[in-house]
C-alpha cells in the first residue's frame, strides 16, 4: 500500500496543477495546432501567389509575343510593296521606332542569315523575333532584353519573389531579384520531366514553394521562387505573433489565477490562524479579511460566522470564568462560614449546656446567688447566638439587595445614646458622643441605624487601647451629614482596610484571635448604610488608628423625627 500513498497537497498547489493542467496544458495544445493550421493556411497562400505571378508573368510575355508578332506580320506583308532594298530599310528604320523597345528591324535572306543574326543578339544578350515574307526572306527584329524585362516585371517591382524567363535552351532571358545561390539551388529540384502551359508546384522545402510554368509558344519557362525571406515575413512572423500572443494570454491568465490565490491564500490563513487561537483558548481572537473583489462570499460568510461564533464562545467562557469566581467565593465562604460556625457557636453552646447540666444536677446543693449568675450567663449566650444568626440571615438579603429599610426623619444624637446604652464595653473604654443636641435630622432607619452604631462602636471598644477614648463626631457638609466613629489603635494598613467590608474579614486572624465576632460587622454595617443610601469609608492615621465615616442625607428643617 505504499505506492499508492500520496501527499495532500495545500491549497496553493493544487491551484497550480490545476492551471497547468486546465490552463497551460490546453493552451499549449491549441497554440500548437492552431499553429500548424495557419501554418498549412499561408503555406497554400504562398504557393498560390506564387502561381498567380507566374500566370502574370506568363500573360504580360503572351501579350508582348502577340502584340510583336502581329507587328512583325504587318511588316512582313508591307514590304512586298515597296521596291529596292533601300527604300526597305528606310522603311524598317522607320517602323522601328514606333516599336517599343526595339532596337532596329532588318532583312534577312535567308535563314542562314537569320541564325547569324540570333547568334549574335544572343551572344550581346539581346532577343531576336522574326516573321517571314512571301519571297522566303525574313524580317527579323532585335529587342534589348533589359528593357523587355522592365516591361515584363513593371507590375512586380516590389515583389520579394525571385522570377526567372527561361529560354528553350536554358538560357536566362528576363530575372527578378535574381542570385546565383538562389537560381543553382531552384533549377537543381526542377523537375526532368516539366508539364507544358500550366502552372506546377515543385521544391523539397515545405514552406518555400517553387511554381514554373512551362511554355510552348514562344518556348521559354517561367519560375517562380518563394525565397527564405517571404516565408519568414510570413510563417516566421505568423507563427511568432502566435506564440506571443499564447504567451501572454497565459501570463495573463496565470496572473490573474495568482492574484486570486493570492488573496484566497491569505484569508484561509486567517481562518486557519482563529482556529488555532481557539483552540488553545484564546476566544478573543476575531478573523480579520483582506475584503477585496476576489474575496469569496463562501469565505466572508465563513469569517462573519466563526467571529460570531468566537464571540459567543469568549462570552460563555467569561460567564464560566465569573462562575468560577462565585463558586471560589462561595467555596470560600463556605468554609469561613464552617469556621465562624465551628468556633463562634462552640462556646456560647458549651456554656450554656454547661450551666445548665449544672442547675439540673440532683446531687448537689446550689445557692440562689449561683443559680442566678448560671441563668444570667445562659441569657448572654443565648443572645449571643441569637445576634450570630441573625447577621448569619442578613448575608443573602444584602447580597440580594433585598434589605428592607423603613426611610424615615431620624434624630441621630438619640440613636447615638441608644447604641451607646447597647454596646457592652468590657474594656472600660471611655465612650465620648460629641454631636450637639441641634444636630440636623437626617434619613434613615431608626433601628437599621441603631444597628450600625451598635457595631462600629463595639467594633471600637474591641480593639481600642486599654483606658483610651471611643470617639464620635459630626459634621455638616452641604445636604450631608457626616459622623465620625474613632478609636486609638495601631495603623491598619491600607490592603487591610480594602478588605474589611468583605465578610467573615477580621483585623485578627484564626490563629491570632484575641476578640471575639464572625467577622461580619462591618459587611452588614455597609450593606444597611447603603441600603439607606447613604455612604461608608474607613481610614487609619497616626492619631486614630480606626475612623469609620458615615455620610447620610439631611431632611427638611420642618421635618419631624420619629
Amino acid at each position: 500500500m505504499r505506492f499508492f500513498r500520496y501527499k495532500r497537497l495545500k491549497i496553493v498547489e493544487q491551484i497550480t496543477v490545476v492551471v497547468c493542467f486546465a490552463v497551460v496544458a490546453p493552451l499549449a495544445v491549441s497554440g500548437f495546432i492552431i499553429n500548424n493550421a495557419n501554418q498549412h493556411a499561408i503555406r497554400n497562400q504562398l504557393r498560390e501567389s506564387a502561381v498567380m505571378i507566374s500566370n502574370m508573368v506568363s500573360d504580360e510575355i503572351d501579350f508582348f509575343s502577340t502584340t510583336v508578332n502581329s507587328g512583325m506580320k504587318q511588316v512582313a506583308s508591307s514590304l512586298k510593296y515597296i521596291q529596292g532594298d533601300k527604300a526597305k530599310q528606310k522603311y524598317l528604320d522607320q517602323i522601328s521606332k514606333e516599336f517599343n523597345d526595339c532596337e532596329k528591324l532588318t532583312i534577312a535572306n535567308n535563314e542562314a542569315e537569320l541564325k547569324k543574326i540570333q547568334e549574335r543578339n544572343k551572344q550581346n544578350k539581346k532577343a531576336t523575333v522574326f516573321s517571314e515574307t512571301d519571297n522566303g526572306k525574313y524580317v527579323v527584329a532585335t529587342y534589348d532584353l533589359k528593357n523587355l524585362r522592365n516591361e515584363i516585371f513593371q507590375s512586380l517591382k516590389d515583389d520579394e519573389h525571385q522570377i526567372y524567363v527561361i529560354s528553350g535552351d536554358d538560357e536566362i532571358i528576363a530575372a527578378h531579384n535574381y542570385t546565383d545561390t538562389t537560381f543553382k539551388e531552384t533549377m537543381e529540384q526542377f523537375p526532368k520531366n516539366p508539364k507544358y502551359d500550366e502552372a506546377q508546384t515543385f521544391g523539397k522545402i515545405k514552406n518555400r514553394p517553387f511554381v514554373y510554368v512551362k511554355k510552348k509558344d514562344p518556348p521559354i519557362t517561367i519560375i517562380v521562387n518563394t525565397t527564405e525571406t517571404i516565408s519568414n515575413d510570413t510563417i516566421g512572423h505568423n507563427r511568432n505573433q502566435i506564440f506571443w500572443t499564447i504567451i501572454f494570454a497565459m501570463l495573463g491568465i496565470i496572473s490573474i489565477i495568482a492574484l486570486y490565490t493570492y488573496y484566497l491564500y491569505i484569508n484561509i490563513r486567517q481562518l486557519f490562524k482563529g482556529i488555532i487561537a481557539i483552540s488553545k483558548g484564546n476566544y478573543e481572537r476575531q478573523i480579520r479579511l483582506l475584503t477585496t473583489a476576489f474575496t469569496p462570499h463562501e469565505i466572508v460568510f465563513l469569517a462573519f460566522e466563526f467571529n460570531r461564533m468566537a464571540g459567543e464562545i469568549h462570552k460563555s467562557y467569561l460567564k464560566l470564568k465569573q462562575n468560577n469566581i462565585e463558586l471560589e467565593k462561595l467555596n470560600e465562604f463556605r468554609s469561613n462560614l464552617i469556621d465562624t460556625v465551628s468556633h463562634e457557636l462552640r462556646t456560647p453552646l458549651t456554656s450554656i449546656q454547661g450551666y445548665t447540666s449544672r442547675l439540673m444536677r440532683q446531687d448537689i446543693t446550689i445557692d440562689e446567688e449561683t443559680k442566678q449568675k448560671s441563668l444570667r450567663i445562659i441569657k448572654e449566650q443565648s443572645e449571643r447566638l441569637k445576634h450570630l444568626i441573625e447577621d448569619l440571615l442578613t448575608i443573602p438579603d444584602i447580597e440580594g439587595m433585598r434589605l428592607k429599610t423603613d426611610i424615615d426623619v431620624v434624630w441621630l444624637p438619640e440613636v447615638l445614646e441608644t447604641a451607646k446604652l447597647l454596646v457592652k464595653n468590657k474594656n472600660g473604654n471611655e465612650i465620648l458622643i460629641n454631636i450637639d443636641e441641634n444636630f440636623p435630622n437626617v434619613f434613615g432607619d431608626k433601628n437599621r441605624l441603631e444597628q450600625v452604631f451598635c457595631n462600629l462602636i463595639g467594633n471600637a471598644t474591641k480593639y481600642a487601647y486599654p483606658e483610651t477614648e471611643i470617639v464620635v463626631e459630626g459634621a455638616v457638609e452641604g445636604d450631608k451629614a457626616k459622623i465620625y466613629v474613632k478609636n486609638r489603635c495601631d495603623i491598619i494598613p491600607e490592603k487591610k482596610l480594602n478588605i474589611l467590608f468583605d465578610k467573615f474579614v477580621r483585623l485578627d486572624n484564626n490563629t491570632t484571635r484575641t476578640t471575639r465576632g464572625t467577622g461580619l460587622g462591618l459587611f452588614i454595617v455597609k450593606g444597611l448604610i447603603e441600603a439607606m443610601n447613604g455612604k461608608i469609608v474607613l481610614s487609619s492615621d497616626e492619631e486614630y488608628g480606626f475612623t469609620a465615616e458615615i455620610e447620610l442625607s439631611i431632611a427638611p428643617q420642618e421635618a419631624t423625627a420619629v
